[in-house]
């Protein structure tokens, strides 16, 4: 009998099945997949480390949490400055000087502001007039208004529109507000994505972490623990379950079915040294079907593990299409019709005293690799007081 079975070896799973191990609990992990680490999963190909569910690029204010994960590989110092290509045109990301720069071909902070607030002035005074507001009350309703009023039309419509378009399947007008709220517009000649105080990725790749975090841990890979004949067994030799998976699976899609986007993945060698000069390119044009391209070996410089130059390259197309019941679910589409379907699947979940559900699937968010070790020892702690 274990103590507790752990349905996922993601980065929740794994971190639970660690620190309960850790404190003495028998434990018994589980996945579907026939590998372990959930979509941050890795694997070494000619000498490159490929992401095989799209980039993974750990970044953290968390001192906590870095230096937990810091535990289980070492990290590079990679930093991400992806940029962006629009019908050729190639553009820095998040928004920076670079970017302001080559779209009006302004040298000075205050020449962007200004461009910027132009743009976000004339956009509001027509939007306002034609709600009936006044500018003072004009409230964005949705991502295209959000977006307009923080980055001014030009940014929108070359590096926004149809890139979120193809991400989410449907038009900026009808997408919520919220998505965009944070935009990054930065007034400085810094192409550093993230804000954030570490960031980098593991040296050889993401799998040695879930390797680390799961030794000395029975792992059954290849188990799908939502088959009803291993969910019955399973749940025999458990005195506690941690589940990991979407949660509307959980429960037969009993109340509904949530809704994701999801993503597919056209992966090839190239018998060259490089083929785009960056880890990640968006395409942010409505003629190009892809949505990005993912060239792994930039992720550590282009280096193998003895510091040696790669001769080849793998490259990842990535292409955003709508999720259906089967398929890898990426995206939560986290709208007031699903997440007032979440919120009803979470009471149930609530109010078993066997099954804990947590993760991205579990509390369908779209939660980055830091937030969701944190709750992972967050849950650990509290049930080992």
């Amino acid at each position: 009998m274990y103590d507790y079975l752990i349905v996922g070896a993601g980065f929740y799973g794994a971190v639970c099945a660690h620190e309960l191990h850790k404190a003495g609990k028998s434990v018994l992990v589980v996945d579907k997949r026939s590998h372990i680490g959930g979509n941050a999963y890795t694997e070494r190909t000619d000498g490159i480390n490929v992401h095989k569910y799209g980039a993974h690029i750990f970044h953290t204010n968390d001192k906590m949490v870095w230096d937990y994960v810091n535990q289980f590989a070492t990290f590079n110092r990679y930093t991400n400055s992806p940029v962006a290509n629009y019908h050729g045109e190639m553009y820095s990301l998040p928004f920076n000087m670079y970017t302001f720069n080559r779209m009006w071909g302004v040298i000075t902070p205050d020449e962007a502001r200004e461009r910027i607030d132009e743009q976000k002035r004339e956009y509001i005074e027509q939007a306002a007039a034609k709600k009936g507001v006044p500018v003072s009350e004009f409230e964005p309703e949705n991502l295209e208004e959000q977006a307009i009023s923080l980055v001014g039309t030009d940014i929108y419509e070359k590096l926004i529109k149809d890139y979120t378009m193809k991400q989410w399947g449907r038009p900026c007008t009808e997408l919520p507000a919220f998505i965009i709220r944070r935009l990054p517009v930065r007034l400085t000649y810094d192409n550093n994505y993230f804000n954030a105080l570490f960031q980098g990725i593991p040296t050889g790749g993401y799998t040695q972490i879930f390797e680390n975090l799961l030794e000395g841990i029975e792992v059954r890979l290849s188990t799908d623990y939502l088959d009803p004949a291993n969910r019955a067994s399973l749940n025999e030799i458990a005195e506690k379950v941690i589940y990991t998976g979407p949660i509307d699976a959980f429960y037969g899609y009993e109340l509904g079915t949530l809704e994701y986007r999801s993503v597919r993945f056209d992966t090839e060698k190239l018998d060259k040294p490089n083929f785009q000069g960056n880890a990640v390119v968006n395409y942010t044009d409505a003629d190009t079907p892809f949505t990005r391209i993912i060239e792994h070996k930039w992720f550590e410089f282009g280096l193998d593990e003895a510091g040696r130059e790669i001769p080849v390259t793998i490259i990842s197309r990535e292409y955003s299409h709508k999720w259906e019941p089967g398929e890898e679910s990426y995206y939560p589409v986290n709208d007031e019709k699903n997440s007032a379907l979440y919120a009803k699947y979470r009471e149930k979940a609530d109010s078993d005293t066997k099954v804990h559900i947590g993760g991205r699937l579990g509390e369908y968010r779209y939660y980055d690799m830091d937030t969701v070790i944190s709750r992972a020892l967050e849950y650990c702690q509290e049930v080992l007081k």
